[in-house]
């Protein structure tokens, strides 16, 4: 009985183990695609920044004025 409780724990650990590691496979997979993506449109994501500059003061009086308000 003791036999099979440890078995079963050094499956769950082997299971633990390998999933962690595919998590961290997956999230380095991730950051690379990300910066080839910043690399490759790089031009376009400024035009994105410049055209958000305006709604975000927009954005950020209108909060100013509902906290000037109260």
């Amino acid at each position: 009985m003791a036999e099979e409780i440890k078995k079963e724990e050094k499956a769950c650990e082997t299971k633990k183990v390998f999933s962690t590691f595919l998590k961290v496979v997956l999230g380095l997979v991730f950051l690379v695609l990300g910066v080839m993506a910043i690399l490759k449109w790089w031009q376009l994501l400024l035009m994105i920044i410049k055209g958000c500059v305006g709604l975000f003061l927009i954005l950020a009086g209108v909060i100013t004025l509902a906290i000037a308000k109260e």
